[in-house]
Formats: C-alpha cells, structure tokens, sequence
C-alpha cells in the first residue's frame, strides 16, 4: 500500500514538471564551481568554518562539483559582514539561556557573462547551561549552521533566477514556433 501511494505521488510530480531547485540554480551556475572566502581580520576562526559550509553547500547544494578558478564556469566569493550572537531568552534568574546567532555574508558570482552580488543572512538559535559561557564548540557549530542557512538562502535566490530565465526561454522559444 505505501508502495502504491509513493508511486501516486511520484508521478503526479514528474507529470506537473516538478524539478528540484538545484535543476535551476545548475542553469545559473553551470557544471564546475570555484569558492572563495575572504579572511575576516578580526575573527579569522570563522572564516574556516565559513569555506567548510560553503565547499559542502557547492557540492549538496548546486550538485556540481568544486574546479580550480581558471577552469570554473562559475566564481564565489564570500565574504563575511558579521557575525552576532545575541542573547534570546532568559530563565527566570536572568541567566541567559537560548542564543541567536545570525551570519551575514556578501556573495559575489562571478562568470563569463556576468558579476552578480548578493546580501545573504541565516539564522541559528541555540540553548546553553543557566550561567554557563557559550563554548567554543557550541559557538562554531552555532556558526557553521548559521552560515549553512544563509548560503541556503543564496541557492534559492539562484534558483529563482535559473527558473525565470527558463521561463522566459520558453515564452521565447513558443513565441518564435507560433510564427
């Protein structure tokens, strides 16, 4: 019965031309990707944390896999605007309990055709210990989820535009067979 019913949905989604987002940011971004991450002087910890989401993002993310720059279609250069942990909530001794952490980072990507900027943030919220300090474990898992959200963020606004450019490809192309 489970069989049938996964069967059911499965081709109701390939007859409604479903394609998952990684299909149309690959349209944007081309088969072979280079990343970059500009070092933050005042917190170069972060950065590393930073080009480990971002290299594993490219590879789950854009199904693509990672090239040299002079071979790549496709350039990213991240770099990070800020990166804030802010108190959330408290217990009922004024002890900090929950942290937000939001990343902010800037995207450029850059190909043959063009250069395109992005602003991009994700957000992780974590629970600590009352009247404990935030470990430096916790805050670079913290951080990694964070930056792992906004490059999310970044991989649906490809997507959006992968799937607008293959709509206006095909308004094009119906347009030009009609004649």
């Amino acid at each position: 019965m489970k069989f049938l019913a996964l069967l059911i949905v499965l081709m109701v989604m390939a007859g409604c031309g479903y394609s998952p987002a990684s299909h149309y940011a690959q349209k944007v971004v081309g088969e072979s990707i280079s990343s970059e991450v500009v070092i933050s002087m005042e917190d170069p910890q972060n950065t590393v944390i930073i080009k480990d989401a971002v290299d594993a993002a490219v590879i789950t993310k854009f199904r693509t896999s990672l090239t040299a720059r002079g071979i790549s279609k496709t350039h990213l250069k991240f770099t990070i605007a800020s990166v804030v942990l802010t108190p959330l909530r408290y217990d009922v001794n004024g002890y900090i309990i929950t942290y937000r952490t939001t990343v902010a980072m800037g995207i450029d990507r850059i190909s043959i055709e063009n250069r395109t900027h992005y602003n991009v943030s994700g957000v992780y919220d974590f629970n600590i210990e009352p009247n404990a300090i935030v470990s430096d474990q916790a805050r670079f898992e913290a951080i990694r989820q964070g930056a792992q959200k906004g490059i999310d963020n970044f991989v649906a606004q490809v997507a959006a535009q992968g799937a607008r450019l293959q709509d206006s490809k095909t308004i094009f192309d119906n347009n030009n067979t009609k004649r």
